[in-house]
């Protein structure tokens, strides 16, 4: 089976997109926030991987190619930034010292809970970088000295977790200010979570966009200091 389908170029591409598809089918049915079209493909995708006992490998010869995309996908979140560019420049102050303070507190709170639980250096300097893209957390985890496997795994886990309740916790907190909330989601769940406050609305959306720019940047910047400190 691995040696036929390793010859596909295909499969891998084919598998992502249907699992996607039913996932995408079912969110639109029940409309449910825990069923997320991507938490939906990746479950599919890891059960057809182990009932047909095909090696992860065979997969990922294909779906790498879906990565290409990735890039010029999240460019086109310019466009509702530039939509809303005099409500950027309104905010401009907020804006930037929110996504600061965010981008600091979450690598403080990750190197706290990570001391008192004593999690290994190693895993503390992977999951790190987690709320920012993955191109540009596998380079700051290579720069520490992180895994990359575990960075991809925190990385996708943020993103889901941003995209599945970032819209109920604040809720919760009461945090309906259009501003704040893209802010909030972008600068803690990246693209993913960015694909949720596209739904929420285009303010949302816009601001989310300029968290993941600008959260990646600082990313770079705070998380080698704070480990050179660790």
């Amino acid at each position: 089976m691995n040696e036929i389908l390793q010859d596909s170029l295909y499969f891998g591409v084919a598998i992502s997109l249907f699992t996607y598809w039913i996932g995408w089918k079912i969110q639109q049915k029940w409309k449910k926030p825990i069923l997320n079209p991507l938490l939906i493909s990746m479950i599919l995708v890891i059960v057809v991987l182990s009932v047909f006992h095909i090696e992860y490998e065979t997969y990922q010869y294909g779906a790498k190619y879906i990565t290409y995309f990735l890039t010029p996908a999240t460019i086109c979140l310019a466009v509702p930034l530039y939509r809303q560019i005099q409500k950027l420049k309104e905010n401009v102050v907020a804006v930037i010292v929110s996504i600061f303070c965010g981008c600091l507190a979450h690598v403080l709170i990750l190197v706290g809970i990570a001391t008192i639980f004593d999690v290994s250096d190693v895993l503390t300097f992977s999951l790190l970088p987690k709320s920012v893209t993955t191109a540009i957390a596998l380079g700051v985890t290579e720069e520490i000295g992180g895994i990359a496997a575990v960075t991809v795994v925190g990385v996708s886990i943020a993103g889901l977790m941003g995209a599945i309740v970032g819209p109920s916790i604040l809720k919760i907190v009461r945090i309906t200010e259009p501003v704040a909330q893209g802010l909030a989601i972008g600068s803690a769940s990246h693209a993913v979570g960015t694909s949720k406050a596209v739904e929420l609305g285009e303010v949302q959306a816009a601001m989310s966009s300029l968290s993941i720019v600008v959260t990646g940047i600082l990313t770079v910047v705070i998380v080698p200091i704070v480990v050179g400190f660790y």
